[in-house]
This record gives structure tokens, sequence and C-alpha cells, in this order.
């Protein structure tokens, strides 16, 4: 084979997979519309009136999942299955802000920690990684870090809107959260520093609940605790 031909083959192979990784952009983009219009949904429960409309919003947000896992179907046609960390890059980022996504969801509905199986379910992909196309432990683990994040902010909108008992169990859920996170050993540069945010999002929760202690209104929602979520 002459050099030229050599690399008409070469030039081959990279057609292929610019092909493949411009299949791969075009659902990529179809999921984060997706994701934008979930967390739009879900960005409501942080006004005033939001707090009374939690179970609808969640219910929607459980609506677009079908839609979600639709558009994760297809993307899985997009590439050999024997591939997906070649790839995985272009779909590592809306993959995580699912994870958030998936577990705000459940968080508002439950007050639970969302677990990685369940996350895979509601998105429709593997939570193992030797069944194909799967949620990665490292993008469950970013996922749930951006959670702790909009967590520290719902805790300051709940007082705004006169939910004083909901910053404590914020605070109780961020810091067991904290303490799971303390176990791993992270290798990840990555998700390390993803972590490290994790420590002012328990110091702002902190303060929330130290600024309800001092005016007294911790009292007011540790009556009300056993009431209504």
């Amino acid at each position: 084979m002459s050099v030229s031909d050599m690399f008409i083959v070469l030039q081959g192979v990279l057609t292929a997979d610019q092909d493949i990784r411009e299949e791969i952009r075009k659902v990529v983009q179809a999921l984060e519309q997706t994701a934008r219009e979930i967390l739009t949904l879900l960005q409501g429960v942080h006004q005033g009136a939001g707090f009374q409309d939690i179970p609808k919003k969640c219910q929607k947000a459980r609506e677009h999942f079908g839609t979600v896992r639709t558009q994760l179907e297809s993307l899985k046609t997009k590439f050999p299955a024997d591939q997906y960390y070649r790839f995985h890059e272009h779909w590592r980022f809306v993959l995580q802000r699912l994870v958030f996504l998936a577990a705000f969801v459940v968080y508002l509905e439950s007050e639970t920690l969302v677990t990685r199986e369940a996350v895979a379910e509601i998105l429709g992909i593997e939570a193992d990684r030797e069944r194909g196309f799967h949620l990665d432990i490292e993008d469950y683990l970013s996922g749930v870090l951006t959670l702790a994040s909009e967590l520290a902010r719902l805790a300051v909108n709940s007082v705004t809107a006169g939910d004083y008992s909901r910053p404590l169990r914020i605070s109780t859920f961020i810091n067991e959260l904290d303490s799971g996170f303390r176990l791993l050993n992270l290798k990840n540069d990555s998700l390390r520093k993803r972590y490290d945010g994790l420590k002012y999002d328990v110091k702002k929760i902190e303060e929330v609940v130290y600024d309800l202690s001092i005016r007294g209104l911790n009292k007011e929602a540790t009556v009300s605790a056993g009431g209504e979520k």
C-alpha cells in the first residue's frame, strides 16, 4: 500500500469518527434542552407560592423524564456499545445535570437521597457498566453535589417564604451527605474540587439555621416539624 493509500484509509476512519460524534452531539443538544425545561420547572419551588406546588411540579418533572428516556435510547444507538468511554465526554455534563434534577425531584418528594440505581431507572439506563450504557459513579456523585448547592439555596428561600422547619431538615440532610462524602477517597480532580464546594454549602445552611436560632424561629420550626413538610 502506498503512502497516499494509507492516508486515504486514515481519512476514512477520521470521517467515520466525526460522523458518529456529530450524531451524538445532535442527541445531546436535545437532552440539554429537555434538562433546561425540567430545571425551569423545578426552579419554581424557590418562589413564594412554589412550596405549595411541589407535588405538582415533581409530577410534571417526572413526565419530562419520559422524554429524557426516549432521547437516551436514541443516544445508545449512535455509537458502538463497547466504546462508551471513548465518547463519554460528549454527554458527561448533561448526564450529571440530569442526575441532579432526578435527585432534586426525589428529595422534594421524600427528603431522601436517591440511589444511583434509582437514578438509572428514572433515566432508563443501566447502573452496571457491564450491561451497556450506564450511569458512571462519578457522574452520579457530581449530580449529588449539585443537589447540595441547590438545597443551600432552597434553605435561604424557605425562610423568606416563612417555612422555618425546612432549613433544619435540609441541614440534617446536608450534614449526612457531607459525612458520606468524607468516607470516599476521591481520585478524580474535577470531582474533588466539586466536593470542596460542599463545605461552603454546609456553612451557608448552618448560617441560616443559626439566624433562625437567634431570632427564636427555630423553636417555632421544631414545634411544627411534625406537621406538613
